[in-house]
């Protein structure tokens, strides 16, 4: 005998296939390597200054303080600039092509996702297991919860005539009784 579905239990599934398939994303941005420029080599400032002065570069490319660009023969270089005002006149005055871009703000959804990913994975299961601990009835936190009912006086007093054939439980109440009325005479018999 098949059973039916239920679309919700379809929903969930789907759920957590889109879950994992948007940590796997995330996993891949984590550990990819940034791109890498093609074959540029890293130079002192200085450097760039002397070989500006030469007219040995012929572009450059200025975002923020990093500088990258190509020399008149090809090769790349990219250095790291110190605020100077003088720069972009000068690069300007030996006919170097300049670009300039914006700096790079460094914000991305999946860098967002990524770091985020952690505590809002606690706070899921947090709110999961806060809710499987509040429902109660067959769920699966349920194994700890007391199927106890609070007796009250009028459905739970029990009287000599509920256990009346019972003679052990009359006898064994009957001397509880004794031993309430004068606990002395049971003491110093050795009882407490």
């Amino acid at each position: 005998m098949r059973q039916k579905v239920k679309p919700l239990s379809n929903m969930k599934n789907f759920a957590l296939w889109v879950i994992i398939a948007l940590l796997l994303v995330a996993l891949y941005s984590l550990f990819q390597s940034p791109p890498q420029q093609a074959a540029s080599s890293e130079i002192k400032f200085s450097q760039l200054l002397t070989q500006v002065d030469n007219g040995n570069v012929s572009d450059v490319t200025i975002a923020g303080d990093t500088i990258t660009g190509h020399y008149s023969d090809g090769r790349a270089f990219r250095t790291y600039a110190p605020a100077d005002p003088t720069l972009v006149d000068r690069l300007y005055n030996k006919g170097v092509t300049i670009s300039a871009k914006p700096t790079d703000s460094g914000f991305s959804l999946v860098g967002a996702l990524v770091s985020w990913f952690p505590m809002l994975l606690l706070i899921a299961v947090w709110v999961f297991f806060m809710r499987q601990m509040q429902g109660g009835g067959g769920k699966a936190m349920g194994f700890g919860k007391s199927k106890a009912k609070l007796l009250t006086e009028r459905h739970g007093r029990v009287t000599f005539e509920d256990v009346a054939g019972i003679d052990e439980a009359k006898d064994d109440l009957e001397e509880i009784v004794e031993f309430l009325r004068d606990p002395a005479k049971f003491q110093r018999l050795g009882g407490r």
